[in-house]
């Protein structure tokens, strides 16, 4: 992924490196241990490769992982 500037409200803008096409909002289902869970992340509407910002890899899934191996 590339930055590709400033979006309408100030926030950063991506790109996909492969494609070169700005990156949309859209739903995905993320996988692990052999559970789903749906959400809104951003994608390449061209090839559907994901964004998975560092936070919410260090934030939220870190906690769903963590969640899923004490069961």
């Amino acid at each position: 992924m590339t930055t590709a500037g400033q979006g309408e409200g100030g926030e950063r803008s991506w790109a996909c490196a492969r494609c070169k096409v700005p990156l949309v909002q859209g739903k995905v289902t993320v996988s692990y241990l052999g559970n789903e869970f749906p959400l809104e992340l951003l994608r390449c509407p061209s090839c559907g490769f994901v964004l998975v910002s560092e936070a919410l890899a260090t934030g939220k899934m870190l906690q769903a992982e963590q969640a899923l191996e004490d069961k």
